[in-house]
This record gives structure tokens, sequence and C-alpha cells, in this order.
């Protein structure tokens, strides 16, 4: 991992194209279309995929699809070569006027506020993925999820697989099922090779799990160790598993966990950021005996090892931090157990 000093070196980081990107971009044809580009990780992930076209000299076209309600971030895209196009994806006249393309990453969704307007969650989680699955009943899909559509599991064991059943807590979890039934659904119609993208967590200097523990541990804020145990993983790598995805998509849908291999024990990072910010951390509560992991192995077997490791982003984020890095101020609320956002 190369240094990060500043928001182009992370920008560059987080969307650089792997060899296993260049590799499935050769050999799929056509345009690629990000719906949901304006969340946290669609521009790194649609910037990926234009570099990664255009490293292999083609004329191809990376569409951004968002409502782009801040100009700042549409700019940014359209200077780095990505096509974009302002669209309530929700709006069904609306997508029927997007442009057809045989290559679709759908990262629509919605989950933070759900608590207050549930409603407003259940249309943008299954009402707008029906849409997008009728539009584009023609291209391949992947489909970005959650692990949170599983069960809790033992911290003890390897995580919840990918055949393990869907019984989630809470409306948000139950509503990222309804969208992977959606999108199932009309996979199986259609016949939409499609692959459910089953990730957690992303790690970027600005947010995600590693960032949240840091930025407490700095501030003398406690952190709470009651989810003791997380999984995550490098933006980077997770929008580079986004794209070769592509490759993998199947009718009926195949669902592939993507995050890190390890099991990050809260605690023993609390104190990693303690000893590299200078500054003990204030631990509270103390580790339930189930929650949300993943076992990422197929993913592993499909794309090989990831390019960042786990203590590469620990350094990566304290040094951010101690520097006085941006923050998103967006934090996962990775802490919440009852599925409630």
């Amino acid at each position: 991992m190369t240094p990060i000093e500043t928001i182009a070196d992370l920008e560059d980081s987080l969307s650089a194209p792997t060899s296993g990107v260049l590799d499935t971009l050769e050999a799929i044809d056509g345009d690629v279309l990000v719906l949901g580009a304006g969340g946290k990780m669609g521009p790194t992930l649609a910037r990926m995929a234009r570099r990664g076209i255009d490293r292999l000299g083609q004329e191809r076209c990376v569409f951004a699809v968002s409502r782009f309600s801040g100009a700042a971030a549409a700019q940014a895209l359209r200077q780095d070569g990505v096509k974009v196009i302002a669209c309530d994806l929700a709006d069904r006249a609306a997508v029927s006027r997007l442009p057809d393309a045989p290559n679709v990453i759908f990262m629509a969704g919605q989950k933070f506020g759900t608590s207050d307007a549930p409603e407003m969650m259940w249309v943008m989680n299954t009402v707008v993925p029906g849409i997008v699955a009728e539009r584009f009943a023609g291209a391949r899909i992947v489909v970005f999820s959650t692990g949170c559509v599983y069960s809790p599991t033992s911290t003890m064991g390897r995580g919840s697989s990918e055949d393990d059943p869907l019984e989630p807590p809470g409306e948000y979890a139950n509503s990222c099922v309804g969208r992977e039934r959606i999108f199932t659904h009309f996979s199986k119609k259609h016949g939409t090779p499609t692959l459910i993208f089953r990730l957690n967590y992303a790690i970027d200097l600005r947010y995600g799990v590693l960032s949240d523990v840091a930025r407490n541990v700095a501030a003398g804020r406690a952190v709470d160790v009651t989810t003791g145990w997380v999984n995550v993983i490098w933006q980077g790598d997770a929008n580079a598993r986004a794209i070769q995805s592509l490759a993998h998509a199947s009718a009926p849908p195949l669902a592939l966990n993507v995050t890190g291999r390890e099991r990050v024990s809260i605690r023993e990072v609390a104190h990693r950021f303690g000893a590299l910010l200078g500054r003990p951390p204030v631990i509270i509560g103390s580790e339930a005996p189930a929650v949300w992991l993943a076992d990422a192995t197929h993913s592993f077997e499909l794309f090989g090892p990831v390019a960042v490791t786990l203590n590469e982003m620990i350094e990566a984020t304290a040094d951010w931090v101690r520097r006085g890095g941006v923050a998103l101020g967006k934090p996962t609320c990775f802490e919440s157990r009852d599925g409630r956002f």
C-alpha cells in the first residue's frame, strides 16, 4: 500500500484497477452502468471501471447514475471521464430513459434514518430493484447487498456462508432480503445473469468501522465492544471484486460474501489505535456471543487475495486520523445489534 497523505492519494488508491479488473473488463463487452453511484463507494467504483477501460485503450462508456444532489461529486466524475446522469431510480419513466448497457452494477439502497421513515426504506430497497430489474432484464447485473441479511452467528465460528438461511433481525435487514428476492425473481423470469454481492464492511480512511474506532480513541470517547468482532475489506478491494463479479453473474443468481478473511476484534483494534495514537482507549461493554460475521471463502477462491491487508488498513487509518484527515461524518453504526439504523 503506497503512502496516503491527501484526498487525491486516497481516491487514487481506492480507484486503481487491479489486474483482475483489467482481465474482467477485457473479457466482457460493452458499457458499464453504475446505479446509485453517488454514495460512499459509487464514485471510486465508477472511476476504477473508467480507469480500467482507459488502460485497455477501449472506446466504452462508464455511466454514473444517482440523484447527485451535490454538484461537486458529479463534476469530479465528469473530469475523470465518467458520464454522469442525474436520475431518481424510483421514477419508472426516468429509469426507462437511461441508456442501455450490458453491464450494470446496482448500488442503490437506504440504510440510515430508516427507523424514522421505514416506508421510504422499503421503496428504495424493494420497489426500486423491481423497476431496475425489469428495465435491464437483458443485462448482467451485480447487486450490492449486505452481510446483515444473515442472522448473527457465533463469534467462535467461521461466519455465515452463502447457503445459510436469511433470517435477520430488524426491518432494514429484512428489506435487504427483499431486495435480493426481487432481483432473484426477475433473474429467473427473464434469465438475467445476476450476482448478489453481500458486502461488509468496506474501509475508506474517511469512514468505516476502523475510522469509527480510531476517531473514538483519538477523541477519548468510549468504544463499545458489545459487537466484539467484525469483518472488513479495503474499499479498493471491494470495488475490484464488484467489477470482477460481472463475469460471474448467473441465472438464477449467485450469492457471494465479500469481505476480509479475518475476524477483527474491536477491543484489540481499539488498543492498537491507542498505541498508534498515543491515547489509551476507553472500553465499555463486553463481547456478545453472537454477531454478524461472514465467511468469504468463495470470493477468495474466485478473486484471490486482497491487495490491502488488515495491518495496512489500521496503520493508514491511524496516520490519517493523527494528521487530521477529513471524515465524512457517516458512522457505520456497527454497534447496532437490533437491525435499527
